[in-house]
């Protein structure tokens, strides 16, 4: 939260390598922490606080000692847990062979979904996300609408070119074409032949969904401008 000089032995000079204006510290993500009294004993902020005290007092004596302490104490454990031959499992992280490093179990690396994702939070020591599921949602259904339209439409397909056999050729064949035309009501959509084929238009739930996720979108998009706004 201080200024930071770099100070050149040779010359003298000293030059200004970190400085946390006004403006760098408006930009600052709120920190939310963990009660100091609701942590538990091995919580960092509880279990190094005799070492952060000491730091803050520019102790740094006392601060050394205070770790050596917290070091001692750990390899003590370890080499308790092993003569017992108790294995230690860690609750929140795994060992990765491949890069010999231990990675964060619930770590999350897809990139922000501001129409699905809401907030982000820790609970528990697990890294979750508060989700809208309106994308998914109306994905599958969507999906399972274009399936059930093209069963139905190869199903009215084939029924159309057995009765177009079984007719004889008369005045009749104007009637058959007629009653196996597609109505108007269309979209185009392609099978997995390449074959275009022409359903009705989405059910009414798809439409709505599709209305929320534009209201939605629309509404992020004028959040932004307005913070653009008002950080210029």
């Amino acid at each position: 939260d201080g200024e930071v000089h770099m100070n050149e032995l040779k010359n003298g000079n000293t030059e200004m390598f970190w400085n946390p204006t006004s403006e760098v510290r408006r930009q600052r993500l709120k920190r939310h922490i963990v009660l100091f009294e609701e942590q538990m004993d091995f919580e960092s902020e509880r279990l190094w606080q005799h070492v952060t005290s000491a730091i803050n007092k520019g102790d740094q004596h006392k601060a050394t000692q205070e770790k050596f302490v917290l070091e001692e104490e750990q390899r003590n454990a370890a080499r308790e847990r092993r003569e017992s031959g108790t294995e230690w499992k860690p609750l929140l992280f795994r060992h990765d062979a491949a890069t010999n490093e231990w990675r964060y179990k619930y770590e999350d690396l897809r990139p922000w979904d501001p129409l699905n994702d809401i907030a982000q939070f820790e609970k528990d020591g697990i890294l979750q996300t508060m989700e809208r599921h309106l994308s998914t949602r109306m994905s599958n259904h969507k999906a399972t609408c274009i399936n059930n339209q093209i069963t139905r439409h190869k199903r009215s397909a084939k029924d159309c070119r057995h009765r177009k056999t079984s007719d004889q050729p008369s005045n009749h064949s104007q009637n058959t074409e007629s009653s196996c035309s597609t109505p108007e009501s269309v979209q185009e959509l392609s099978d997995d032949d390449g074959k275009y084929l022409r359903f009705e238009s989405l059910c009414a739930q798809c439409g709505k969904e599709m209305n929320h996720l534009k209201e939605i979108h629309s509404a992020v998009l004028s959040l932004q401008k307005a913070q653009q706004d008002i950080h210029r």
